[in-house]
């Protein structure tokens, strides 16, 4: 996400903006040591590691060199990512672990989502009987979930594991205290989060160094979290959970930390410190469908990444898309989309709080039930009304409609693979761009606002909503981290992406582009993005917007609108020859880092 080649250039038009605008030149900032070389993708033995950032993925390659397996590297280049990525992941946050072990050929799944306060009802965003803006939500104590992160880690170290949490924190404490490169889009994500960063003294501080946004170029440095990082390694994650950070952390979110002046409407939360010591990751089985041959595995709810994504396969099954031309292509995955999205509004959310038929969605029978509506001349339309998991009635297209609700898109994804064939997918979160925007003084973290992925209020009034607050429940998800495996349990590739309710687009159209369309994997991360979400317009990334393809899909009665980029992709492949492809994106996000242990044989 870091560090593209741009980022010369980038400097000298930041610079001419700032002089046009008659701003003073900020002060010079300490140059940066040079970072990793960033490549989208490499190839060879050993082990490999994809990630957006360079720093993070160098830190996971050194933990495979010095013997460590996936599940190690896989939470030391998480560590790293909330050095480097602190807008998008961190010990503030949660997300979703998949792990594939090459002993006994079998996937197992860590949820690790945030979870509401013990003191939450379905009126959590609301006031006097009507949603609270958006914004009163994604700013502020209300919006920040237990973090999941933490517990994690060490639900994934103490099940499959090889290494200490303190060593491997090791990396990522380093690089907080010596400081990372800063590149265009760290700047331009700042800036994008400078008005609300502004209004909290700790993360102005941390942010917005001597009050100005931070220079390309220069060594971003936080003090604090490698402190934390420290203390949590010597500690153990049990110290993000309990004692002096569980009630900094308490104590930021009941009472924000907000600059004297600031007139943004800052609500307060109702986290307790019985809310940390209480959260526990689930494990929980995999979802799992067979495609092509092959037997693909996600993420089970509360996640609705797994059901989407395999259903959405599932009623793709039935057309050859090998031999399909681009456009057909294109109108089948998107139509694919639209229904797996109808039918995830209406059935999917916490397991815990929701029955929900997981079973159902990802059966044969009922993809093939909701495949018939899909016509070869003629577009389906938006919101599309869900089927019925119980009882698939073909072709049926009754009910009411439950609109897609918004999900913040600044996440992060992970893969990883060893030389003993172990894999890990990781995809983890704080929520919007800059979580909350809050961070916990003096610890060096923000806060996510994960629970502005539940419903404000029901999507229709008309029809149960599985994804409004409770009491300790998890919001809905989109996250997709996926691993496909052949019909002898040996791995084919894993992926994953972030991009809120895209994650689950960008998912499936990776897979079928590798799986059905022949690419290699790089490539069908590379691809422009279509995404389709039961809505009234799909959207599309300039190179398809700009092409005949939209032209011809607008012709069946296809509605688009752009989007400038959709999901930032990773994934690990395995090659006939042994070898492993890791691979990331080539632009989005300023372009990802694929590495390998040994890029040759020797």
């Amino acid at each position: 996400m870091r560090r593209s080649a741009a980022g010369k250039v980038s400097l000298l038009a930041v610079a001419a903006t700032v002089l046009s605008m008659g701003a003073a030149a900020p002060p010079k900032a300490p140059p940066a040591a040079d970072p990793p070389v960033k490549e989208p993708v490499a190839v060879g033995y050993g082990g490999a590691v994809a990630s957006v950032d360079a720093d993070a993925s160098a830190a996971g390659v050194e933990v495979l060199r010095k013997g460590g397996n996936a599940v190690d590297a896989a939470v030391a280049v998480a560590a790293a990512l909330g050095v480097t990525e602190p807008y998008s992941a961190g010990i503030g946050g949660g997300g979703y672990f998949v792990y594939y072990d090459a002993k006994s050929r079998t996937v197992r799944t860590i949820d690790g989502r945030e979870t509401a306060p013990r003191s939450a009802d379905a009126g959590l965003f609301t006031e006097n009987g009507k949603p609270i803006p958006f914004e009163e939500g994604q700013t502020s104590g209300l919006g920040v979930g237990t973090p999941g992160t933490p517990a994690t880690w060490k639900a994934a170290l103490d099940a499959w594991g090889s290494k200490r949490l303190g060593t491997l924190l090791e990396p990522a404490e380093r690089l907080a205290r010596e400081g990372f490169t800063v590149d265009p889009t760290f700047r331009a994500q700042t800036a994008a989060n400078e008005a609300r960063f502004r209004d909290f003294p700790a993360t102005s501080a941390l942010f917005l160094p001597g009050g100005q946004l931070p220079v390309v170029g220069s060594a971003f440095k936080n003090p604090d979290l490698a402190r934390t990082y420290e203390t949590l390694g010597r500690e153990g994650v049990g110290a993000l959970y309990r004692g002096p950070l569980a009630r900094d952390i308490v104590n930021t979110v009941r009472t924000p930390p907000v600059r004297d002046g600031a007139t943004r409407t800052v609500r307060a939360g109702d986290l307790t410190e019985a809310d940390l010591a209480a959260y526990r990751t689930e494990s929980r089985r995999p979802t799992k469908v067979a495609y092509r041959g092959l037997d693909v595995y996600g993420m089970a709810p509360s996640s609705s990444g797994g059901t989407s994504v395999g259903e959405a396969l599932n009623i793709l099954e039935g057309t050859d898309l090998s031999k399909a031309s681009q456009a057909q292509y294109l109108h089948r995955y998107i139509e694919a989309s639209r229904i797996a999205f109808a039918d995830r509004g209406r059935w999917v959310g916490d397991p815990a709080f929701e029955s929900v038929p997981t079973s159902g969605l990802l059966s044969q029978r009922f993809a093939d039930s909701r495949a018939c509506l899909i016509r070869d001349d003629a577009a389906l339309t938006s919101p599309l009304a869900p089927g019925d998991p119980s009882d698939p009635v073909p072709c049926a297209s009754g009910g009411t409609a439950a609109p897609t609700t918004y999900e913040g898109e600044n996440t992060t994804h992970l893969t990883v693979a060893d030389k003993w064939g172990n894999i890990v997918a990781y995809t983890l979160t704080i929520e919007s761009t800059g979580g909350s925007g809050i961070t916990v003084p003096g610890r060096g973290f923000l806060l996510n606002n994960e629970l502005t992925d539940f419903s404000f209020a029901p999507a229709n009034p008309a029809v149960h909503d599985p994804n409004l607050p409770g009491p300790g429940k998890r919001p809905r998800s989109s996250i997709s981290p996926t691993i496909v495996l052949d019909r002898a349990g040996l791995p084919v590739l894993a992926l994953g992406s972030p991009g809120g309710a895209t994650i689950i687009t960008t998912v499936l159209q990776t897979l079928t582009g590798v799986l059905d369309r022949g690419l290699p994997l790089v490539d069908a991360i590379a691809a422009p993005r279509a995404s389709q979400r039961n809505q009234a317009t799909t959207e599309l990334e300039p190179a398809l917007w700009n092409s005949p393809l939209r032209t011809e899909l607008e012709g069946i009665g296809h509605g688009f609108r752009q989007n400038p980029e959709i999901g930032a992709a990773t994934g690990v492949q395995r090659l006939p020859d042994g070898r492993w492809a890791a691979a990331a994106e080539t632009v989005r996000r300023g372009g990802g880092s694929a590495m390998v242990v040994r890029p040759d044989a020797g």
